[in-house]
């Protein structure tokens, strides 16, 4: 998937557009790369599933 595809997931997840969104485990590292530079950073939830995926959520109050 595209950098670009990325930036609009998340700020599809910001805005509540997405209420989640799985990234295979082979996208991970890339997809990542892009989040932590995210100003908001800490409202995003990350689950593993089993096989590797991961779900991310928006969360409105940051993790600490």
């Amino acid at each position: 998937m595209s950098m670009e595809k990325y930036e609009k997931m998340i700020e599809q997840l910001k805005t509540g557009e997405l209420e989640n969104i799985t990234i295979t485990k082979e996208e991970f590292l890339q997809f990542r790369k892009l989040l932590v530079q995210d100003p908001m950073f800490k409202h995003f939830r990350g689950e593993a599933q089993q096989g590797g995926d991961v779900t991310f959520t928006f969360l409105k109050v940051p993790r600490s």
